[in-house]
């Protein structure tokens, strides 16, 4: 028996990944458990930063008008899908990477800019962010632009959980929620599995599932295909 597949990422996230399963003949039941607000920031310098670091789209959505005028500036992206969200925001794709923020980070060590002594990069991140580690010869400055605003589980939500699922889980903060939640409305972790879009995240939903996967790679088809196999 199939058990069935439950997303929990905040909008517009939730959306793009219940299209993507749909394009794959998934049935996925989506319900937030977060919601990402924008947050007051103060902005550098137009000259203080060579180059603009998005870890996620949300970073675009929510910078608000104080990014407008960065338009045609190179941006360095974690991916195709943050990429195509920069580019129709009006940013130059100077690179783009896969597999994490760090990986891409990784990637740009072989870029020409490399070998120029402060190559600065301006960082739009939200509230909770992975520290990272920048090539020789960048520095990393980091503006906090959006937060991730957890959200309780509803009773139809955990009704359902009662009786078996397998959980997609997108980041850290909702393994970490999801578990807490599942704490709080009596709902048996011993009956769900989890999908888990990198290993650090699988660690941070805790112990007791019946089940923990991860990716190799943080891609959402990988992602899909994972929850497809394990929810059979």
């Amino acid at each position: 028996m199939n058990l069935p597949i439950i997303a929990i990422r905040p909008e517009p996230g939730l959306s793009e990944t219940l299209a993507a399963a749909r394009e794959r003949g998934l049935e996925v039941f989506g319900s937030a458990l977060f919601e990402i607000r924008p947050v007051d920031w103060n902005t550098p310098p137009d000259d203080s930063f060579d180059g603009l670091l998005f870890g996620s789209a949300n970073a675009i959505r929510h910078g608000g008008h104080a990014i407008e005028r960065w338009r045609g500036r190179d941006a360095y992206v974690v991916g195709e899908k943050t990429a195509r969200v920069a580019r129709n925001a009006g940013f130059h794709i100077a690179h783009a990477g896969s597999g994490g923020l760090q990986s891409l980070l990784d990637q740009m060590a072989g870029l020409p800019h490399d070998d120029t002594q402060g190559f600065k990069l301006l960082r739009l991140a939200g509230e909770k962010h992975v520290p990272l580690i920048p090539p020789r010869g960048t520095t990393i400055q980091v503006r906090v632009v959006y937060r991730t605003v957890p959200l309780p589980m509803s009773e139809s939500l955990a009704e359902r959980l009662r009786k078996s699922g397998t959980i997609m889980l997108h980041s850290g903060e909702a393994a970490y929620h999801f578990a807490s939640e599942c704490d709080r409305m009596g709902v048996a972790r011993g009956k769900l599995r989890l999908a888990a879009l990198a290993p650090r995240i699988a660690e941070m939903a805790g112990t007791g599932w019946e089940q923990v996967v991860s990716v190799p790679v943080p891609q959402e088809d990988a992602l899909l295909a994972l929850a497809r196999d394990i929810c059979q």
